[in-house]
């Protein structure tokens, strides 16, 4: 409405219709579906790498509190560095290929994960371990039946940010080095003047991201259904 009104340059930000004919003509040469696809592909593998490696290591320091005060500080001070910063260090590192484009993935998605699961952990009712203690449970059925259903909310608001955080960082892996994906599509655009393709870029990162939020959350209604109404009401 701006731009058609003149009060915006349709230059710095073009019209629906205009926006909408740049998407259309990216789905109709396949380019839109192939950077997609690539895009995914890595985020899939970023994520799911993430959590491969957050989900022990988390538990390992949940059940070895002494680990977990001796290891503290440096997993403190890597928190507080933004996985960007270290972008140089990792193309030098792992090049320019889709190891080092990973690795930002990994990277940005792996503290809200192991954080969540251990808060998680460290949430499980004492009281209640100290009942399956005397009812004469093992440790195994104390953190499979007490300790581990209790980390859920947690650990399901690790994985959520998570999933967020990883898009955010796939862009930001893609906009440097790059020949493919969603990253690269929109500075490509943007070297271009093309303001059109970069807001089609924008747009279609905005969905995939609400779909695989749906698709996250329709999993977990179905593989916990105990967490259903916390994830109705928006608590997890």
């Amino acid at each position: 409405m701006t731009s058609a009104t003149g009060f915006v340059s349709p230059f710095l930000l073009p019209g629906p219709f205009t926006v909408a004919q740049a998407g259309w003509q990216l789905i109709q040469d396949g380019s839109l579906a192939k950077h997609a696809a690539i895009s995914l592909q890595r985020v899939g593998l970023g994520y799911g790498l993430s959590v491969i490696l957050a989900l022990p290591l988390a538990l390992l320091f949940g059940l070895l509190p002494r680990l977990r005060s001796f290891c503290e500080p440096a997993l403190e001070f890597l928190r507080q560095i933004p996985p960007l910063a270290l972008l140089p260090l990792l193309i030098l590192w792992l090049g320019i290929g889709e190891v080092q484009k990973v690795g930002v993935i990994v990277l940005s998605c792996f503290f809200p994960i192991f954080l969540g699961a251990l808060g998680g952990i460290a949430q499980a009712d004492p009281k209640l371990i100290e009942v399956g203690r005397i009812c004469g449970l093992s440790r195994r059925e104390i953190l499979t039946r007490i300790v581990l259903p209790a980390s859920l909310p947690a650990l399901v608001v690790g994985l959520r940010i998570a999933l967020g955080y990883s898009w955010r960082a796939l862009v930001g892996a893609e906009l440097i080095a790059s020949s493919a994906g969603l990253g690269y599509l929109i500075i490509d655009a943007q070297n271009m003047a093309r303001t059109d393709i970069v807001l089609v870029g924008v747009l279609v990162i905005g969905v995939l991201g609400l779909v695989a939020d749906a698709l996250a959350r329709a999993a977990l209604r179905r593989s916990a259904p105990w967490l259903r109404s916390q994830l109705e009401l928006g608590r997890v």
